[in-house]
C-alpha cells in the first residue's frame, strides 16, 4: 500500500510544480507547437494495414493542440499509437463479447486522451474509458472533441484516483471494479523514480485477465548510449517539426529534469517482477519502450497476436521485438510470441515490380 509520504512528495513533483506552466501552455496552443512541419503517419511502415487505417482515421480527428507536440517529439510515436490502437480495441472488443458487459480502459497521463477517446468512439457503448491529467487545457481539449459519451475524463494526478474516489465520484461508479487494460503512457519519470509504488498504486485496479500497457523513456547504464540515442531523436527526428531553438529550450524546461527521473530497464524489470507474471518489450525507439505486463499468459499471448510487427525504421530499433522480460518458467511464453499479419490495402500499397 502507497503511504501518505509517497502521496505528498508525488505531490510536490516536478509534473505538478516545474513542468505545470509548460503543459498548460503547450496544451492550449499557446507554445510548443511544432514550428516546422506536423507530423504526419507513414501508413507504408504500417504496411498499408486497414485496421491502422481506420483506427488512424479516427484518431487523427480527436487531436487536441498537445497530440501536435507530442507525435513530433517521439520518434515513430505516431506509427506505433496507430498499430498499438487496433490491437487494444480489438482486444477489449473480445472482452465485451466473453463478459457482455463493456470492456474497461484506463488511459493514465496520456494528455488529450486521444487513444481513450478514438477507442471509446470505435467501440461504441462496448467500451468505457476513463483518462486523466492535472492540466486544464487538456480537460479542454478532450470535452471539445469527446467523440462519444462512452468517454469519460478525470481533471487531476493520478494519485487522486484512489479507493475512495472511485467508490463516491458518480462519474467513476462504473470504474470501480478496475480495468480490463491500463495505459500508462510517460507519467511516472514526471513524479519520481520509484516505480514499485507507483505500480503498487495502479497494479490494484487491474481487473484478473487484466493488462497494463506502458510508453517508458528509459535510462541507460551507459551514459553514452542514451546520449546517442538522444542525439539521433533530435537530430534526425524533431528536427524535422521543430527548429533548434525549440529543441533547446524544451530541453532546459522539461528534458533535463526529466531525466533526473527515469530508471533504466533492469530496475524496470525488477519493478514488473514484483507485480506481474509476464512482461514483453513489444516496441523500441530509441531511449523508449512499449511493455505489455499481465498475470495472464493468455490475455498476454492475445494482444500481442492482434499487434503488427512495430512499424518503426529499424536503425531506431535496438532490440529483437517481441522480446520477454519477464517470463513464468513452468509456463512461458516467449517462444509463442508472434505478430500478426497486416490485411494491405493493396489500392493503396506500392505495385510490387514484376520479377
Amino acid at each position: 500500500m502507497v503511504d501518505r509520504l509517497t502521496i505528498e512528495r508525488w505531490k510536490k513533483a516536478p509534473r505538478l510544480t516545474s513542468f505545470a506552466a509548460f503543459f498548460e501552455r503547450t496544451a492550449s496552443g499557446q507554445g510548443g507547437a511544432p514550428d516546422l512541419a506536423e507530423p504526419q503517419l507513414d501508413m507504408s511502415l504500417l504496411d498499408f494495414d486497414l485496421d491502422a487505417a481506420v483506427f488512424a482515421d479516427t484518431h487523427r480527428r480527436l487531436w487536441g493542440h498537445f497530440d501536435s507536440h507530442y507525435f513530433a517529439s517521439i520518434p515513430y510515436r505516431l506509427e506505433e499509437e496507430c498499430r498499438l490502437g487496433p490491437a487494444i480495441l480489438s482486444f477489449a472488443l473480445r472482452v465485451w463479447a466473453q463478459n457482455a458487459s463493456p470492456t474497461t480502459i484506463y488511459t493514465l497521463g496520456t494528455g488529450t486522451g486521444c487513444l481513450a477517446r478514438a477507442l471509446a468512439t470505435l467501440g461504441d457503448g462496448r467500451i468505457e474509458t476513463l483518462s486523466c491529467s492535472p492540466t486544464a487545457a487538456n480537460k479542454t481539449s478532450f470535452l471539445s472533441r469527446r467523440g462519444s459519451e462512452h468517454a469519460h475524463f478525470f481533471h487531476g494526478p493520478f494519485f487522486e484516483l484512489d479507493d475512495d474516489r472511485y467508490a463516491t465520484d458518480e462519474d467513476l461508479l462504473r470504474f470501480r471494479d478496475g480495468f480490463d487494460v491500463l495505459f500508462e503512457d510517460t507519467t511516472f519519470q514526471m513524479y519520481d523514480r520509484d516505480r514499485l509504488m507507483q505500480l503498487d498504486f495502479v497494479a490494484p485496479r487491474i481487473r484478473p485477465g487484466g493488462l497494463l500497457v506502458q510508453v517508458q523513456k528509459l535510462s541507460d547504464a551507459d551514459p553514452a548510449v542514451y546520449e546517442e540515442r538522444e542525439r539521433q531523436k533530435d537530430e534526425l527526428f524533431k528536427s524535422r517539426f521543430f527548429s533548434t531553438r525549440h529543441i533547446s529550450k524544451k530541453k532546459d524546461e522539461v528534458l533535463n529534469t526529466m531525466a533526473d527521473l527515469q530508471v533504466d530497464l533492469t530496475t524496470t524489470i525488477a519493478a514488473l517482477r514484483t507485480f506481474f507474471r509476464y512482461s514483453v518489450i513489444t516496441w523500441n525507439s530509441g531511449n523508449f519502450y512499449t511493455i505489455v505486463s499481465s498475470n495472464s499468459r493468455a490475455s498476454m499471448l492475445e494482444l500481442i497476436s492482434l499487434m503488427l510487427k512495430p512499424a518503426i525504421p529499424p536503425a531506431y530499433c535496438y532490440h529483437q521485438l517481441p522480446a520477454a522480460i519477464v517470463d513464468s518458467w513452468g509456463n512461458p511464453l516467449a517462444l509463442d510470441l508472434a505478430w500478426r499479419s497486416a490485411n494491405t490495402m493493396t489500392l493503396l500499397a506500392p505495385k510490387r515490380l514484376a520479377s
